[in-house]
């Protein structure tokens, strides 16, 4: 069986920050810092709706200021009404989303040829490590990872318990793009 690079997509961002309830307060801060044209997934679905999207707006412009990708984890339809560049989630969720780049989580071979099925444009590949967004539960490991990130029609994101240093590792293995976190993007 031949395993297909993908392409290289140059204009997609190769660095990521998630937002999260413990993240919150680092946030704007966190924005600031990243390299030019790097990436911003929204997620706070520990606020209301109208809490949500105040928040939503104030990191949106912060991020759009810096020159990075916003993607929204929400409905396709809401993330258009929002302005999201992206949608970021489960495969069944991105799918049908036209206008929207389609950025899939995927912790599996299965959730992989799904995230294809949907047309993903970018995939996340998770857990890799342990991580605090849900501690105790399994992780990929790096040659789990990587196997998802080789067999990925689109670009591949390595994200649960990466930081810099962690990244590093994986930059010769070829076959990823880039890395996201929470916590190793948002720490002082």
């Amino acid at each position: 069986m031949t395993i297909r690079q993908p392409p290289v997509h140059r204009d997609m961002p190769k660095i990521w920050l998630l937002s999260d309830a413990r993240n919150d307060a680092a946030l704007e801060r966190a924005l600031r810092r990243l390299p030019r044209g790097s990436g911003f997934v929204f997620r706070h679905y520990h606020l209301g709706p109208d809490q949500r999207r105040r928040r939503f707006d104030r990191l949106a412009a912060i991020a759009r200021g810096r020159g990075h990708m916003v993607a929204l984890s929400e409905t396709p339809r809401l993330a258009k009404a929002w302005g999201a560049d992206a949608i970021y989630g489960p495969p069944a969720r991105i799918a049908g989303s036209a206008g929207l780049l389609r950025l899939a989580t995927v912790h599996s071979l299965r959730e992989l040829a799904a995230a294809h099925r949907a047309g993903a444009d970018l995939v996340f590949v998770s857990p890799v490590f342990a991580t605090s967004s849900h501690p105790g539960s399994p992780s990929l490991g790096p040659v789990r990872a990587l196997l998802l990130a080789r067999r990925a029609d689109c670009p591949a994101i390595l994200l649960g318990g990466m930081n810099a240093a962690r990244y590093r590792a994986f930059r010769g293995a070829g076959h990823v793009h880039g890395w996201a976190a929470i916590d190793g993007l948002s720490a002082g």
